[in-house]
């Protein structure tokens, strides 16, 4: 397993576009780091659906020859990394259903906390399953629901789900938007024209020339088709919880998520971090890429030069792939090198955005040392991982979390090679997505509080 959080999935869509399925290619290879496990695409020319799957990124998945197979004039698209349900094809999305109304796709990012239960009740009422995902529960409930069409069973459904999502849901004609009643993930809306997009984040939108719209709100539902676009909610308008680690690390940082640059974000996390956490040393760096604007945020506010002290390979696989741990340790190392020139005889300051299993920082700062760093001080943009998250993101259980083996931060570091380790505050972290502090509920920061925004039905 790796030592990283995963974010579950991306989903992009289009409707009234004559390119919708090449808008959805583009799409979903700028949300490809939501998800680099499958990609898949369902298009429909208001008749048929056309659809293709595959293992592995947007560019391995799709050519130009399926790619011209998939025509129409709508589409959805989705990466994933498996969170809920194996990584095997026929767990790729968006999903596809044959019901008594037509056809069905279905595209999710999250994790419903109710699965189980909801799964345990269809089976007894004959459904059969064809994946282990959540997901085919939103289709099974919809096929059975009382309702007699889509634009009204679609809706209904969404009042039995409980957790998060970021949905659509096509049929050969229409198109359903939702997003959880909690607003646990981002999800946005675009134009191009009198086509309407949507995404999982701003970044695809801009992929595209799509023209931002705005937010999904929580608990709200858009069915768009040939009348326009109808708007409803399945739940009462409440405060939102999105998940803080879209800020910390999972959204791409040209994104925009609820008006906030995410870019931006980081670069102040950086900068209350050393606020917080000041420490005399000759060099910031960074863990690339995710940790690079915080670091940047660090050495602005610190007055220490910000260097490149490790080089990515873009060419490397993901470590969690391999079978075995020394195999993964090889993977880390064929996938970060560290600059010598700039670090030997240096007092560092390593930025890095979290600490999930430790097993990354500390190999990372084993390579540190070995290019000759003095002093090593590793400074956290966000608070210790202390709880698993039930919402879509790959996380360890909470004995498995590197916070719940140590007592004390000196521990920590001990424990990683380093000579201090530090973390950001949960104070911090609100004030730099502007959160009032004495309303702490519209931000889910249960990974670090324990508080969890939902029932969680565990057994």
């Amino acid at each position: 397993m790796s030592s990283e959080m995963r974010e579950k999935c991306g989903v992009f869509g289009v409707f009234n576009h004559p390119q919708a399925a090449d808008l959805t290619y583009y799409g979903l290879h700028a949300l490809q780091h939501r998800g680099q496990e499958s990609a898949g695409i369902v298009a429909s020319d208001g008749k048929t659906f056309r659809h293709h799957r595959g293992m592995g990124l947007v560019t391995q998945v799709f050519s130009r020859d399926i790619l011209d197979g998939l025509s129409g004039n709508m589409a959805i698209g989705h990466v994933r990394y498996s969170t809920s349900g194996q990584s095997l094809l026929e767990n790729a999305q968006p999903l596809v259903f044959k019901y008594s109304e037509g056809d069905l796709a279905v595209a999710h990012n999250g994790n419903l906390v109710n699965a189980r239960v909801e799964r345990d009740v269809l089976q007894q009422q004959g459904s059969i399953f064809q994946t282990t995902t959540d997901t085919e529960i939103i289709a099974h409930l919809i096929a059975r629901s009382s309702k007699k069409h889509f634009a009204k069973a679609a809706p209904d459904t969404l009042k039995r789900l409980d957790g998060s999502f970021a949905l659509l849901i096509m049929t050969e004609k229409q198109m359903l938007i939702a997003l959880d009643r909690h607003g646990l993930r981002p999800l946005s809306l675009g134009k191009i024209g009198d086509a309407v997009v949507a995404a999982s984040e701003t970044c695809a939108l801009n992929a595209v020339d799509a023209k931002f719209w705005r937010d999904v709100e929580p608990g709200e539902w858009l069915l768009i088709d040939e009348n326009g676009v109808q708007t409803g909610r399945f739940a009462p308008k409440s405060e939102q919880s999105l998940c803080s680690f879209e800020f910390v690390y999972f959204a791409r940082p040209d994104s925009i998520i609820h008006g906030r640059s995410v870019l931006e974000i980081r670069k102040e996390l950086g900068q209350i971090l050393a606020k917080e956490h000041p420490i005399d040393a000759d060099v910031v760096i960074a863990v690339p890429d995710s940790s690079i604007p915080a670091a940047i945020g660090y050495a602005a506010q610190s007055g220490i030069p910000y260097e490149i002290g490790l080089i990515k390979n873009p060419y490397v696989g993901r470590s969690f792939i391999e079978p075995t741990q020394e195999l993964r340790e090889l993977a880390v190392r064929l996938k970060l090198s560290a600059v010598e020139g700039i670090l030997n005889g240096k007092k560092v300051v390593l930025i890095d955005d979290s600490i999930v299993r430790g097993t990354t920082s500390k190999r990372i700062v084993q390579l540190l040392r070995q290019a000759g760093a003095k002093e090593i001080h590793v400074r956290i943009s966000s608070p210790m991982v202390r709880n698993p998250c039930f919402y879509g993101v790959d996380m360890p259980t909470k004995e498995e979390l590197f916070a719940n083996k140590h007592e004390q931060e000196q521990e920590m570091g001990r424990s990683i090679g380093a000579d201090t380790l530090a973390f950001l505050s949960t104070d911090g972290l609100l004030k730099a997505v502007d959160v009032n502090l004495a309303e702490t509920s519209n931000r889910c920061i249960a990974c670090f509080s324990g508080a969890y925004p939902t029932k969680l039905y565990l057994e």
